[in-house]
């Protein structure tokens, strides 16, 4: 597999379901090694899609897209040492955690991909106390993922994926489930990986996270195309371009006799207001 700077290298890429529910819509997009990226837009933008490709679980109808120079395409993935090579170097967590969690217990979630990698006992139980210490999932371990409540396994398949250690990352809406202080656990947890060089991709919905998460913004728009792409403080102070592509939506407020508008991001409506 030839090497260069360019993790990914998105060109024209088109997807439709069932050949006629547009997804994607001439995409073009570069990852380099050690990326942050918050990939937002409105429900039904494309980012979950974009995500399954940059996975190798769906391939583009139209445009190519290139790892690391190589085409990420169904034909190569048949290659055992194309495989071997992509899925050990690229993590994904879905959005919806029953789809990803399929052992007895969770502590066989977390060993299952450490097997694969033949790991020494030693390493493999080290990374499991980590992670699972991270996510605040030690007192789970015994008990069956499909036992649990949604933020549990969310959890779960969070850490399944963080203990791999993978060198690409790709997370659709982790914060989806999470009680405050696991959100915060997952933004260090993003924060720590970064700095040991891994490329980060998250899709959310999440804008109040995404400063934290994220050194740039990749925008997709309602009609399935990037519509911005740029610095993470750039794009997150725009909140007329925001607005405008359903990310923020502003409430007119009365104090007294005085009318103001206040920006809020979705998913969460909540605000106070300081006592007169």
């Amino acid at each position: 597999m030839t090497e260069n700077n360019a993790v990914y290298d998105l060109s024209g890429v088109s997807y439709s379901y069932a050949g006629s529910v547009n997804a994607l819509n001439g995409v073009d997009l570069s990852i380099d090694r050690r990326d942050r990226i918050a990939l937002i837009g409105a429900n039904g933008s494309g980012k979950s899609t974009l995500l399954l490709i940059l996975a190798g679980l769906f391939f583009p109808q139209a445009g190519r897209v290139k790892f690391f120079g190589e085409d990420l395409k169904e034909e190569n993935l048949d290659s055992p040492l194309f495989q071997k090579k992509f899925r050990s170097r690229v993590g994904i967590v879905f959005q919806n955690s029953d789809i990803q969690l399929f052992n007895s217990s969770v502590e066989d979630e977390l060993m299952f991909g450490l097997i694969q990698l033949a790991l020494s006992k030693d390493e493999a139980e080290r990374r499991v106390k980590e992670y699972a210490d991270l996510m605040s999932i030690s007192h789970l371990m015994h008990r069956h993922p499909q036992n649990l409540s949604i933020g549990e396994k969310k959890r779960v398949a969070i850490a399944s994926v963080f203990v791999m250690e993978p060198e690409i990352i790709l997370l659709d809406e982790p914060t989806s489930g999470l009680d405050p202080r696991t959100t915060r656990h997952l933004m260090d947890a993003i924060f720590k990986f970064g700095e040991k060089g891994c490329t980060i991709v998250t899709s959310t919905q999440d804008i109040h996270i995404v400063r934290e998460i994220a050194d740039r913004v990749v925008v997709m728009g309602e009609d399935k195309r990037k519509v911005r792409d740029g610095k993470a403080d750039d794009v997150m102070k725009d909140l007329d371009f925001l607005e405008t592509h359903n990310l923020v939506h502003s409430h007119v407020h009365k104090h007294k006799d005085l009318a103001h508008i206040h920006p809020h991001g979705h998913p969460s409506h909540d605000h106070t207001h300081p006592s007169a």
